[in-house]
């Protein structure tokens, strides 16, 4: 019988995992709403840039689908109510839901409707983007973390036989938080400024208000008693865009496209993590209010009032 496994999403990471699990010998079924990406997903396979296509099938519901043992949940975090419900009816009774989505608060959503015990959080910094529907390129590699729960260790020797690097700690928070201090200082400053990572530390004013944004995050991190896997966050989030310079934070790639961003679960999660633990967020608290009321501005007050913000916390 061929091992079977559910990819929740079609977007980059989703046709990452995808193609490389397909390829490893699995039956690889992909769930989303992108018509456009189901289709090329069902007639050419998933694809990584330079390796050959790998079968997959692709869906928009699970309506006909056996008892799924393993659900990867790679949607964006908006879109997570959605998939709780979807896989409320085809999560195998031992079968486990493993989010390795941005931003907090994702295996909660979840586990409201799965339940705690098919639900397990993990985080990667795998970078990516599609080239086409269907087609996706690296974008800078990083392993995959996910908890030492024996409900995970069949997860866990997929994904290496897929080609991932693994690890397995005790403790998950200390990593979501340490990608969250990453993603809440880059993202929304280049979705605002509509620019690459790199930008962000030849600009004098963008790189200190990054800088203060990842120690905001991290302070609240502090009051959490979750200790992150760097000492200095400035440094952690310099070298990150350093080292992915030349690419587009997932949020800014929503802004060009016009597609919803993850805000919400990234600054949004900051600032309602603060509040609750009396910390100081309104940085975290500003970019949010930005990056909600772009709709609303046209692109020249929206850049007269970033450069205004920039200026004020320089």
């Amino acid at each position: 019988m061929q091992k079977s496994l559910l990819v929740c999403g079609t977007g980059a990471l989703a046709t990452l995992f995808a193609a490389r699990l397909s390829a490893a010998g699995w039956a690889v079924t992909m769930l989303g709403t992108w018509s456009e990406a189901l289709e090329t997903l069902n007639r050419h396979g998933a694809q990584v840039e330079g390796e050959a296509p790998a079968p997959v099938v692709a869906v928009k519901d699970l309506a006909a689908c056996a008892p799924v043992p393993l659900a990867l949940v790679l949607v964006k975090s908006w879109q997570t109510g959605r998939v709780a419900r979807q896989l409320a009816d085809c999560l195998a009774p031992d079968g486990v839901a493993i989010t390795l989505q941005n931003g907090l608060g994702n295996d909660a959503l979840l586990a409201q409707t799965l339940g705690r015990e098919r639900v397990s959080a993990g985080v990667t910094t795998l970078g990516a983007f599609l080239s086409a529907p269907g087609r996706v390129c690296w974008a800078g590699d990083g392993p995959i973390w996910l908890e030492a729960d024996a409900r995970l260790d069949r997860l866990a020797t997929v994904l290496r036989q897929a080609g991932f690097n693994v690890e397995r700690v005790e403790d998950i928070r200390p990593r979501q938080w340490g990608k969250l201090v990453i993603n809440a200082a880059i993202n929304p400053l280049t979705a605002l400024l509509r620019v690459p990572n790199g930008v962000l530390l030849t600009d004098p004013l963008a790189r200190d208000l990054m800088g203060k944004l990842a120690r905001e995050t991290a302070a609240v991190a502090a009051a959490l008693g979750i200790a992150l896997p760097f000492s200095s966050p400035e440094q952690a989030v310099e070298d990150v865009a350093r080292r992915t310079a030349a690419n587009q934070s997932s949020m800014l790639r929503d802004v060009l496209r016009g597609a919803p961003t993850e805000i919400e679960a990234i600054n949004g999660a900051v600032v309602r993590a603060g509040r609750a633990q009396g910390a100081d967020v309104r940085l975290n608290r500003l970019v949010r209010d930005l990056v909600r009321a772009r709709r609303s501005l046209s692109s020249a007050e929206l850049m007269g009032m970033v450069r205004l913000t920039l200026q004020e916390h320089h």
